[in-house]
């Protein structure tokens, strides 16, 4: 039997007086995604706290007015298979490996009821996929941010995904993204070390904390300079945190390029700095330039070391060339 339909109040702190209503709404209801609350703006299901329906996502939220939210009932949580195309990097009987375009989200959630890689991989692989990661993550052992694209691995039976779930546990797993930064690293190589956990601010972000969080640490090094303005950089990850590499750039003044959640926007500074084309290829991009190009495994049955490399998708490709060609 579903749920029945969750009335919601929310009344948003002092400092959110002025910011769009879709975005405050979704700081303060984390577990739904900016999307979702448009939708429900948009259907008629937010309200004043007194009464008066809100329709438009943009309003401008007033000093100290409160908002209703209906969350509508919960539907099937079962994932349906849908024919979405798939790079199939390597596949076996017992795991697949795909390269996972940006803007596909992994799986389903509030927002994201369909059209995720889930529903691509249960179309694609039938009844055969792992149920250990539960009802609306079969198969996935690890996730990609939507705007991150590269390769992922996910499990076709439960030993597999207990195997491959174990060796990430342990660290064991060969992970490198090429990151496009705003400015260049002092050093050409080196580590990023700092608690990642919520950050106090906005609930959907995370953050480096002084006190509290969970151990991350990164290392990286510079394959490329543009001059002061930006860098291609490696990054490998020796713990998995929530947005782990975007949050430790970020951190030390190197924002990913297109990270607009992290500080990685286009600002009039950064854009004099890189040169005309190159300004203009950044503002094209749509997306923050993280991608996965490496990942590294033991095969869950025969043991085998496994490595795949993915190239970097077209508009990664462009972004780089254009900034070649400012320096």
């Amino acid at each position: 039997m579903n749920a029945a339909p969750d009335r919601r109040i929310v009344a948003p702190p002092p400092d959110a007086a002025g910011g769009r209503l879709d975005r405050v709404l979704a700081d303060a209801l984390p577990e739904l995604s900016r999307t979702g609350i448009r939708r429900l703006i948009e259907a008629g299901a937010v309200s004043f706290g007194r009464g008066g329906t809100i329709e438009e996502p943009s309003y401008r939220v007033k000093p100290g007015q409160s908002f209703a939210v209906i969350v509508p009932e919960s539907g099937d949580p079962r994932p349906a298979g849908e024919r979405i195309p798939l790079a199939i990097v390597y596949e076996d009987d017992d795991l697949i490996v795909v390269d996972k375009n940006a803007g596909l989200v992994v799986h389903p959630a509030p927002g994201n009821p369909d059209g995720t890689l889930v529903n691509a991989l249960i179309a694609h692989c039938g009844a055969s996929l792992s149920g250990v990661g539960g009802v609306r993550r079969p198969g996935i052992v690890h996730r990609l941010d939507k705007l991150t694209s590269g390769l992922m691995v996910a499990a076709k039976n439960d030993r597999s995904h207990r195997a491959l779930a174990a060796q990430f546990e342990a660290r064991s797993i060969d992970r490198a993204y090429t990151a496009f930064a705003w400015r260049a690293p002092a050093r050409p190589s080196g580590e990023i070390e700092g608690n990642i956990g919520r950050s106090a601010r906005n609930r959907k972000k995370m953050a480096v904390l002084s006190h509290g969080g969970r151990a991350a640490l990164t290392r990286y090094r510079t394959v490329r300079r543009f001059g002061d303005a930006a860098a291609r950089l490696e990054c490998r990850l020796a713990t998995g945190r929530t947005h782990q590499i975007r949050v430790h750039l970020a951190w030390r003044g190197l924002p990913v390029i297109g990270d607009s959640a992290y500080g990685g926007g286009p600002t009039a500074a950064r854009r004099r700095a890189l040169g005309a084309g190159a300004a203009e290829a950044v503002a094209a991009l749509g997306r923050h330039a993280l991608h996965a190009h490496r990942l590294g495994f033991r095969h869950p049955a025969s043991g085998e070391a496994l490595v795949f490399d993915s190239d970097l998708p077209n508009e990664l490709r462009l972004l780089e060339n254009a900034l070649k060609g400012g320096w």
